[in-house]
């Protein structure tokens, strides 16, 4: 009998030790950067959608938006960009121009004018001075 409690006590503490264990699973995760498919699967259906309604607002054509937002599901962003479609005819809402330019794909680089052209674009820009004969 003496015996049977410190076996079952030794259960008891390796179950409760792994129980411990694995409640903070999601704790390193969240640390480490990792998300789980299901949850990033979630996140990217909102964002596709949340895009897909902004590019109908601003004008902006479809195929910009999957070129642009590449990395977002098309079928997310076809559906956000029909259901503003339907919610700005429904109210007879006008497109707002976007005041900024698209945004760089990630992974890309901005690409900047070499400075040749740079100096040659502000010659051009100034008046020439009239020649005296």
């Amino acid at each position: 009998m003496l015996d049977q409690a410190p076996r079952s006590l030794r259960n008891l503490l390796k179950v409760s030790s792994l129980l411990f264990g694995l409640s903070g699973c999601d704790v390193v995760q969240q640390k480490l950067g990792l998300e789980a498919p299901a949850v990033k699967l979630a996140r990217l259906e909102a964002d596709g959608k949340a895009v897909g309604g902004a590019c109908r607002q601003s004008g902006r054509a479809i195929e910009d938006c999957y070129s642009i937002y590449s990395w977002l599901p098309k079928s997310a962003i076809y559906d956000g960009w029909r259901d503003m479609d339907v919610y700005m005819r429904e109210n007879k809402l006008e497109t707002v121009e976007p005041q900024l330019p698209p945004p760089q794909p990630p992974g890309s680089k901005r690409k900047q004018p070499p400075p040749a052209a740079e100096t040659a674009a502000e010659g051009a820009a100034q008046p020439k001075s009239p020649e005296k004969n």
